[in-house]
């Protein structure tokens, strides 16, 4: 069904709620179709009050910082959740722990943990996008991944309910939760353990310089396109199977990092999701390895 055919009624919120609301200005890959609805939550309680109130039929997804994510032409039904500053505040719980916003960015984490003499945090530092989103995915860089830190999860369910879920109950595996559909996650509390501060920050800069030297930063992309099947690395299957700067419409395969894949100027969502299928037939023709989407992919065609 198209965006606004259907007749709606919606909750009262207290944040923002905008119709029809362009998505692409807020993904990474500068493309895709609107919201049917975006909501900005005041709150906690102000998302559990409109999601409790939200006909349970009515789609939710919420939305990070835009990165690992291709939103489709045709844009997204019901309704994408953003959460604002209100949701991007780090503080120390004590002297190994730290409690985040759901909306904190992963600099703003490691940077927070550095601040406090919390090591084993830096890691974030090379993942781009929110607490929200990495929680959900078990998000990952240089030989660390969120479920290695995460102590709980603040948690509102599609029915309204606001929950802490320890970490043992997101049922982690490689970048994978088993959090339910619909649900957002406004918070979480991680754990490190005592570091110097000239030494947490001599690993944040190294993390930093690893990623501008070999990932195309300065350009209009989504971060790592697929994930690394067991014993191999994607770029490398990707590159073995001679798709180096592949293009199809306005997108390519990155020069610079082969498990990227990048919008050169006026690429449709519908080009960059084609090349990326593109690319999983020539690796699976010249390897025999199905590579899997790490990058989400929502929405309806045009």
């Amino acid at each position: 069904m198209a965006l606004q055919e259907r007749p709606v009624q919606m909750p009262e919120p207290v944040g923002k709620l905008t119709a029809d609301a362009p998505l692409a200005p807020l993904l990474w890959f500068k493309s895709g179709g609107p919201a049917e609805f975006l909501f900005e939550p005041k709150d906690a309680a102000d998302l559990a009050a409109f999601l409790g109130g939200l006909s349970p039929a009515m789609p939710v997804m919420a939305l990070g910082l835009g990165s690992n994510l291709i939103v489709r032409d045709g844009g997204v039904p019901g309704v994408v959740v953003r959460l604002g500053k209100a949701f991007g505040k780090v503080a120390q719980l004590d002297a190994v722990t730290v409690r985040c916003g759901g909306g904190a960015s992963g600099i703003a984490v490691s940077s927070a943990a550095r601040d406090a003499g919390i090591s084993g945090l830096e890691f974030l530092r090379g993942i781009p996008g929110t607490v929200g989103g990495f929680v959900r995915m078990n998000g990952g860089a240089y030989g660390r991944e969120v479920a290695d830190i995460l102590v709980e999860a603040d948690v509102v369910l599609r029915s309204g309910e606001l929950v802490t879920l320890p970490v043992q109950a997101l049922g982690y595996t490689y970048r994978h939760s088993e959090l339910p559909e619909g649900c957002v996650v406004v918070g979480a509390t991680f754990r490190g353990v005592p570091g110097e501060k000239l030494a947490i920050q001599a690993e944040m800069d190294r993390i930093a310089a690893a990623r501008e030297e070999s990932q195309p930063l300065r350009t209009k992309t989504g971060g790592s396109t697929f994930k690394n099947p067991d014993g191999h690395k994607a770029w490398a299957l990707i590159d073995a199977a001679g798709c180096r700067g592949l293009k199809l419409g306005g997108a390519q395969v990155s020069e610079k990092h082969t498990n990227f894949l990048i919008n050169t100027g006026d690429a449709t969502s519908a080009d960059i999701e084609a090349l990326g299928e593109e690319v999983r037939r020539r690796v699976k023709a010249h390897s025999g390895v199905t590579l899997e989407w790490e990058i989400q992919r929502v929405g309806d065609a045009a």
